[in-house]
């Protein structure tokens, strides 16, 4: 057994969002995302297979979704993101990390 932290091992600096996967397994996917005032391109939207659950754990984030209104997170908020449902996070904390834990099932 390996113990690990979540807030363990964030590069002082990242040119991009950093996504690193923790666990996969039985169709379920669990990882880490690191954004540093990252967003996704403008027009780039996540348009997934699997619904997602997302919770913030550090700092904030508004994720925009297609033809609806922007979703503002703050640390301990959570969202859950059905299959196919068109998203794009449109702004993130640009001088802080904001840390997401992102569950794919």
């Amino acid at each position: 057994m390996k113990k690990s932290n979540i807030f363990d091992l964030i590069p002082e600096t990242l040119k991009d969002e950093l996504f690193e996967e923790l666990i996969s397994k039985d169709g379920i996917k669990i990882e880490r995302i690191v954004s540093h005032g990252h967003v996704t391109s403008e027009f780039e939207w996540y348009d997934q297979r699997r619904d997602e659950w997302v919770i913030l754990l550090q700092g904030e984030a508004v994720i925009s979704f297609l033809n609806e209104d922007d979703v503002r997170l703050k640390a301990g908020d959570y969202i859950n993101i059905p299959a196919r449902k068109k998203h794009r996070v449109s702004w993130t904390k640009p001088n802080e990390d904001t840390l997401w834990l992102a569950v794919h099932y």
